[in-house]
């Protein structure tokens, strides 16, 4: 019953019209504005996905197919290897099947499956290729076997999970402070924080280097979690979103004798789970694409993360486009996860943080 309710909505939300009963132009505008919309959005998503599947040849076909296809190959008897198969327009106008042994400038040698016996020269613009839909799926299996990407995966899968919860917790520190408490200098550490986000990476690369080095962190997955930890960005939109949380339940919490760390953790925290839902995205996106720093800090192969090992498939006379954009899609699959777990709160989270 809930299934045909739900289908139910979804067709009329489909179905939607400006009024009446019969179509308004301004309805077909509207569909039309967001099919483009869809189609611009998710398009290069499709392609990327399908090509992931695709062999190296079939990467470098011209026209492209949107669909992975592959050569067909029959096996003829007296050849070691399978022939590729082609359609052969025959003189007389006939179409038949043969398999080709060899091509020698514009004349391709081809022979009859059933009859491998005699050899038929025929024109290289006459033939046809027989394709079939045909997935690579050694283009996942071979970079996470023999690449060890399964490594590289873990280490990726550490630092964003670790830095997104430290993230979480010391920015929703800061934002409680500046958003609850009263101080001298508030406006001030607050300018301050705002205008951290001005500071472009490159102008701090070096001096956070240095310090990372003073500590010992070069070469550990700890040099890549704990510089970020905290962001300008979170403190500032979890702040936006605590000041609209109501002061009489912090101070009802108080006169209860409830501790300023009870009050953060049992009131506060759970009514901003919108918001740190939010930045958990957008850490889990940062952290999980991050490619300048961790190739400042992470010298060593197995200390690498994700985008780091994808950038080993790209050499100086030639790139592996076939793993390139196998590994690509696995990368995409953790933050596409989290975004449908938690895109229920950004809307909420978004609108009352005042985040354009």
């Amino acid at each position: 019953m809930t299934g045909k309710l739900r289908t139910g909505k979804l067709g009329r939300l489909l179905l939607a019209r400006r009024g009446g009963a019969s179509w308004h132009w301004t309805d077909v505008a509207s569909y039309a504005y967001l099919a483009l919309g869809v189609l611009l959005m998710f398009g290069p998503v499709l392609w990327l996905a399908l090509s992931s599947f695709k062999t190296p040849a079939a990467l470098l076909e011209f026209p492209p197919s949107l669909l992975p296809m592959a050569q067909s190959e029959v096996s003829v008897q007296g050849y070691p290897q399978p022939l590729p198969l082609f359609r052969v327009t025959m003189e007389d106008g006939s179409v038949r099947e043969l398999a080709q042994v060899r091509r020698v400038g514009i004349v391709a040698q081809m022979v009859d499956p059933a009859a491998p016996g005699q050899t038929i020269r025929v024109p290289a613009d006459r033939r046809t290729p027989v394709r079939h839909m045909a997935l690579a799926v050694e283009n996942y299996t071979d970079p996470l076997t023999q690449f060890d990407f399964l490594r590289f995966l873990r280490n990726s899968l550490v630092v964003t999970v670790v830095a997104t919860i430290i993230t979480l917790i010391i920015n929703s520190m800061a934002a409680y402070a500046l958003s609850v408490y009263e101080f001298r200098g508030k406006s001030v550490a607050m300018l301050g924080v705002i205008g951290t986000l001005m500071i472009p990476i490159t102008i701090i690369l070096a001096p956070v280097y240095l310090v990372v080095t003073k500590l010992g962190f070069v070469d550990s997955l700890w040099a890549v979690i704990l510089p970020g930890a905290a962001t300008p960005t979170g403190v500032f939109l979890l702040r936006q979103y605590m000041l609209t949380i109501p002061r009489d339940l912090i101070e009802a919490a108080r006169m209860d004798k409830a501790s300023e760390w009870r009050i953060y953790a049992r009131i506060v925290m759970p009514l901003s789970m919108p918001a740190l839902a939010v930045l958990a995205i957008f850490s889990v996106m940062w952290r999980w694409n991050e490619f300048l720093w961790p190739l400042a800090v992470l010298t060593k192969t197995e200390v690498h993360t994700l985008p780091i090992a994808l950038n080993a498939f790209q050499g100086e006379l030639q790139t592996q486009w076939h793993y390139l954009l196998a590994m690509t899609v696995v990368t995409l699959l953790p933050v596409a996860l989290v975004f449908a777990f938690l895109q229920r709160f950004i809307t909420s989270g978004i609108a009352n943080t005042g985040m354009k």
